[in-house]
């Protein structure tokens, strides 16, 4: 196995630069004042990101609606009282015996629905699967997250190591026109070398530049994933430094093997198939409207007595039952409501399908630029190393006297691009494995603290 290493291959004074602290760290939290690992930086999004805490929300909503269908099911317990007057004029008087104008009662009654035309069953159902698709819906929202912290995370990995290749190769430069001055003065060489020399430090210096604010810029970001608000107090070089490195080994899954294992993992394509399930038990609760509906009460009160003018002096005692409803026609609405739960089971079923068709193309793509990035890599790092003996046999040539300062600088060049190449190959390939284990839904294996 080829374990490829961009600290061992650069070497230190590549990850050196970029990564001093400006800023005070007082206040600031324990993973932003030491180096910071891709461990690290998983846990802290998965306790603090914004996306997740607004995941977390989702999932409370999800589970009261989970709460809401299973009620049905539920004895319902209502307390009930009432106090009446009435004009005596509206009294029919029979002696000592009429009626009292005042009244009042008050009671405790259970009531449990018994048969709902299998609507009962079907909202426990419902009620299940609603609490599923809300955790799958949560876990997608988490590697989704994971995710983007790992891309945030390399970005940052790569304008650390850019920085190393453009030290690397503004030191190279300055050595070069060092040797060139102490020839110049001993007029070895003309002028024009010197200038050549100059000229090419200076261009070189922007490039460091650039890619020193893209490294404070993917700071930033990295940060903001991670759901923190720097103080104002830190400026423009956030005090992280980062802890990880690429690493580039192969890749242990085939594509025959990655296909079905994302059928399988994606938490996506499963809460769709909820989604599918709640829609078929829409449907049972939409033909469930034209059965009866029956249910049984019982309960305990109190009532004023009807011929006897003390309010005080009460009745109690129990009262139980049954009672039943059923809408015998509608004006179709029940039959429409039928229809529309139909129409919306059969769109879950494509949706299902579409989906199933989207994963697989999302793992045929991120396998295929997972062999690219993986072919890349490895011929740059044969390509570094012939740069490296290159720039070598040109300053030993170039000592000698049998090469131009041409020659040191066209191979100081070309070390530089490969040695940015490599960098950009090792961070591609990293960001196209994340893609791809994100894509066969593998989880990422966050290491608790």
């Amino acid at each position: 196995m080829m374990r490829l290493k961009v600290c061992a291959l650069l070497g230190a004074v590549w990850l050196a630069g970029g990564c001093g602290f400006a800023a005070e760290t007082n206040g600031l939290p324990g993973w932003l004042t030491r180096p910071l690992t891709l461990a690290d930086a998983l846990n802290t999004a998965e306790a603090q990101s914004a996306a997740l805490l607004q995941a977390r929300q989702e999932l409370d909503a999800q589970f009261g609606i989970a709460v809401q269908t299973r009620a049905i099911a539920m004895p319902k317990l209502r307390a009930t009282s009432q106090y009446k007057a009435v004009d005596t004029k509206l009294i029919e008087g029979f002696g000592p015996f009429s009626p009292q104008d005042q009244s009042w009662n008050t009671g405790v009654q259970v009531v449990q629905s018994i048969y709902e035309g299998g609507r009962i069953q079907s909202n426990l159902r419902a009620s299940r699967l609603t609490r599923d698709a809300a955790l799958l819906n949560y876990q997608t929202a988490l590697a989704d997250t994971l995710l983007t912290v790992r891309l945030a995370y390399d970005d940052a990995l790569l304008a650390r190591s850019l920085i190393g290749v453009q030290e690397a190769s503004v030191k190279l430069l300055e050595k070069e026109l060092d040797d060139t001055k102490k020839r110049y003065d001993a007029g070895t060489v003309p002028q024009f070398n010197v200038l050549r020399a100059e000229t090419e430090l200076g261009n070189a210096r922007p490039k460091l530049s650039r890619v020193r604010n893209a490294f404070r810029i993917a700071k930033q970001r990295l940060i903001t994933e991670l759901g923190y608000n720097l103080p104002p107090s830190v400026l423009e070089d956030a005090p992280l430094e980062l802890a990880g490195a690429f690493l580039a080994e192969p890749y242990p899954t085939t594509l025959a093997e990655a296909l079905p294992l994302a059928l399988a993992n994606r938490t996506e394509l499963a809460a769709l198939r909820k989604a599918e399930e709640l829609r078929k038990e829409g449907v049972v609760s939409a033909k469930a409207q034209q059965l009866p509906s029956i249910g049984l009460f019982a309960g305990y009160g109190a009532q004023s007595k009807t011929f006897v003018r003390d309010l005080a002096d009460p009745l109690y005692g129990w009262n139980a039952g049954a009672q039943a409803s059923w809408d015998i026609w509608d004006g179709n609405l029940t039959a429409g409501k039928v229809q529309e739960a139909r129409a919306q089971k059969e769109k879950a079923a494509i949706a299902v399908e579409e989906a199933g068709r989207r994963i697989e193309l999302d793992v045929r793509t991120a396998y295929s630029t997972l062999i690219e990035s993986w072919e890349v890599l490895a011929s740059q790092e044969k390509v570094v190393k012939t740069a490296e003996e290159a720039l070598r046999l040109a300053n030993s040539r170039a000592d000698a006297g049998t090469a131009t300062q041409l020659d040191v600088l066209g191979a100081q060049t070309s070390l530089t691009d490969a040695r940015t190449t490599y960098v950009q190959a090792l961070h591609d390939y990293s960001v196209a494995r994340a893609r791809l284990e994100r894509a066969t839904g593998q989880s990422v294996k966050v290491e608790k603290k």
